[in-house]
Order: C-alpha cells, then structure tokens, then sequence
C-alpha cells in the first residue's frame, strides 16, 4: 500500500468519523466538562478559605504554599494510582486529584492578590472604623479579584488537559476517545478528542475572561 493510499484510509480529519460516532463524542464531551467545572468549583469552595486563613494567620501561609505545591509535584498517574486503594477505579478518583492539582494555583494567586494590597488602603479603611473581617470583604478581596480570577483562569485550562489522564482510571472524559484513538491508530478519532479539548479550554478561558471584566470594572477603567 503506498503511503498516499495510507493517508487517505486514514485521515487525520475524518467528518464521517464524527457522524458516525457522534453520541460517543457528545457522551465523552459531556463527561470532559462536567469533571472540569465539578473540579474547579469544589477547587475553588477549598481554596478560598484556605487561603483566607492563612492570609489572617500569616504562619499558615508558607505551609498552605508549600503543601498545596508538594501534592502539585506529584505525577498525575501516581496520584491516581495512590488515590486508587481508597476511593477506587472511576470518576472519584479523577475528581479528587483534579481538585488537588487546581489547589496549588487557587491559593497560591489569592494570596498574592490580597499581599498585594496596599498598605495605605487598609490603614484608611482601619481608619475608617472597618472591622478586620469588613476590612476583608468589602476592600481586600475586591481589591485581589483580578489576581483571583487569574489564577481561576490557569487552573481551569490545567484542568482541561489534565481530565484526559483520568483514562487510566476509566474515567477521562475525551482521553477516553484518544485512548481508543492510540490503540487503534485512528488518527481522526485522536485529532477530534485532541481538538475538542483545545475548544473546551478556550470556551472555558473567554467565559471567565468575560466574568471577570464584569466583576471588576474598576481594573477595566484603570487599563483604558
């Protein structure tokens, strides 16, 4: 068989490929999804407590880093595989070390935002009478928004890429489809997996760049 015969039986784009196997497609697309957003919200109710604390109690906040930047350094097939005797093969376990990963950025830039507010704004506010939990709420964590989001915009496209390595555990989402794809050589099964989970992340990135313009304006104004 020549090598033109070869690149034709085997595309690398194939839009028969998604009719065909469209409600594999939209099941695995859907299980992309649903583990990014399941992961960061719950990323997101831990981290910013965490955070919280340890800007409140500064002693916690090098120990907050640096654990949440230990468990970051483990190989994500490890962590699976460490995770795997306790909560088993499937979407727990993927789910649990999603979260863990998108940790590391959620504390890390929500501590950066709120140490880099001013010194003088929260002596005028303490000035102004504001109790150090109103000082918090109403200046300090608008004020560290952008950073905020920042870090709520990296974590979400890490976690993106990092569902598709749940397939170890029988639960990746589109890795799913480029785990059968690598099997069985079907480049167009790859490419369309490959692809969809760009499109899933850059989705996910203008939404929360959209969000974030509209929950601080007062930046918005300040860059023009």
């Amino acid at each position: 068989m020549s090598p033109t015969s070869t690149a034709a039986d085997n595309p690398w784009f194939s839009w028969r490929y998604v009719e065909n196997n469209w409600s594999d497609i939209a099941q695995f697309t859907g299980q992309h999804v649903t583990l990014t957003v399941e992961a960061m919200v719950i990323a997101v109710l831990v981290a910013l407590p965490l955070a919280l604390l340890a800007h409140r109690v500064p002693a916690l906040g090098g120990a907050a880093v640096g654990t949440t930047a230990v468990l970051y350094t483990v190989p994500s097939l490890a962590l699976f595989g460490l995770l795997v005797p306790f909560t088993g093969i499937g979407r727990t376990t993927v789910l649990i070390g999603l979260t863990l990963y998108a940790l590391l950025v959620l504390v890390r830039n929500t501590l950066v935002g709120l140490q880099g507010v001013p010194a003088e704004v929260r002596d005028a506010a303490r000035g102004m009478g504001y109790s150090a939990t109103r000082r918090l709420l109403a200046v300090e964590l608008p004020l560290a928004l952008p950073a905020i989001l920042t870090g709520v915009r990296l974590a979400t496209v890490s976690t993106v890429a990092l569902v598709t390595v749940g397939v170890v555990v029988g639960y990746g989402g589109l890795g799913q489809l480029m785990y059968r794809g690598f099997n069985s050589s079907y480049r167009a099964e790859i490419m369309t997996a490959a692809l969809l989970c760009l499109l899933i992340a850059l989705v996910a990135d203008l939404l929360l760049l959209a969000a974030g313009r509209a929950l601080t304006p007062w930046a918005r104004r300040r860059s023009a």
